[in-house]
């Protein structure tokens, strides 16, 4: 295998390469010997050869010219297992036909290329299509506005509308303690009940905060709750049961992009005042949330939400569903996809089913790569 693999990695430097940093960057996309589409990364770090298959699960091979071959993890760190049979089977047939290809495309890329563009399965590209006509075609797509209610939705819209979460006079609080941020908590854990949570209304704020929150409090359990200055100096930093590494935002526990935080802190450029914020931008929390705010609200305390703007347009359809390969992980895939392109849930092109006729014409598909022999 490695004298194979020496003369792949040097058949594709004859093809051009992107860069990442000082990095160079191979992109090959192709059909095996199996009739299966294959997506191979081979990146040169200085003069190692790090060859992955994006759509397996064989793993990385570090290669050096000089005949070394080694699997390697994520991050270039060296594994101590060496390559066993069935490794060494999987890669032989993979570069195999990789070679192959490369033949294929330094003989016509055009037409290779367009091979790659016709027959490359849309369950392995990314793609963003409107959230409206999923909604609308997917006979079992979760809608958020349906699930918190219209009168419910067209208020938290028509707050959003008239700047409600960002004008200073709705959302400043001139000054707080402890004790008002967990009458916060009350309002928003008995608003924003699910049937599963059980909450005890008979229970305080802060009972409730002990209860049902994070528990990695950082002090504010410990400060005096009815100074405003300790609670100010909390939030500063400067108090003595200030503590760090923990999650006192954190009021209903969930994993890293599942919870929801009620959070406390300074105006931008301010050392007054205090802004209150609720964040539960993930599917599963935002109506919970958003049940929060209006409780919230209606109390008449003041009280702002993080990216008003991307909750109006996901309660409307405005947003933009991401599609991602069927061999990668859902969790936190949003991240792939540009802030501008408005993605804040995504599926795989399978999960659309027998919706799939009806919702295709609508998908942009990431553009995929193009393998160019080196003509300079």
């Amino acid at each position: 295998m490695n004298k194979e693999t020496i003369h792949f990695l040097k058949e594709i430097q004859e093809f051009d390469y992107s860069l990442s940093g000082r990095d160079h960057l191979w992109k090959v996309l192709f059909k095996g010997n199996d009739e299966k589409w294959h997506y191979v990364h081979i990146v040169k770090y200085q003069d190692i050869f790090f060859i992955s298959q994006i759509d397996g699960e064989i793993g990385t091979l570090e290669v050096n010219l000089s005949g070394s071959v080694k699997i390697v993890d994520s991050g270039f760190q060296s594994r101590s297992k060496p390559i066993d049979e069935d490794d060494m089977e999987a890669w032989k047939h993979l570069i195999s036909s990789a070679r192959k290809w490369l033949m294929v495309v330094k003989k016509d890329w055009i037409k290779a290329s367009r091979q790659v563009q016709k027959e490359y399965p849309l369950n392995y590209r990314h793609g963003i299509v409107p959230g409206c006509i999923v909604k609308e075609l997917l006979f079992d797509a979760y809608d958020l506005a349906d699930e918190l209610g219209k009168s419910k939705t067209k208020k938290i819209i028509r707050l959003i509308e008239d700047g409600i979460f960002s004008r200073e006079e709705k959302i400043l609080a001139h000054s707080m303690t402890a004790e008002r941020y967990f009458e916060y908590c009350r309002i928003a854990y008995i608003a924003g009940a699910r049937e599963e949570d059980k909450i005890d209304k008979s229970l305080s704020g802060r009972e409730m905060y002990k209860k049902y929150a994070d528990n990695r409090h950082e002090g504010l359990l410990d400060i005096s709750p009815d100074s405003e200055q300790e609670f100010a100096d909390w939030i500063d930093g400067s108090h003595p049961k200030k503590s760090g590494g923990g999650h006192p935002w954190e009021i209903k526990r969930g994993g890293n992009t599942t919870h929801i935080d009620l959070s406390v802190f300074r105006p931008p450029y301010r050392e007054e005042g205090f802004i209150v914020q609720l964040h539960g931008e993930s599917l599963g929390r935002m109506v919970e949330t958003m049940r929060m705010i209006l409780a919230i609200y209606d109390a008449g305390l003041p009280i702002t939400m993080a990216n008003p703007e991307s909750v109006r347009s996901r309660l409307i359809g405005q947003d933009n569903i991401g599609i991602i390969p069927k061999y990668d992980n859902l969790h936190r895939a949003n991240q792939y996809f540009h802030p501008k392109e408005n993605v804040f849930d995504v599926v795989h092109y399978d999960d659309f089913g027998r919706s799939k006729r009806g919702i295709a014409p609508f998908i942009s598909w990431e553009a995929l790569p193009i393998l160019k022999p080196n003509k300079l």
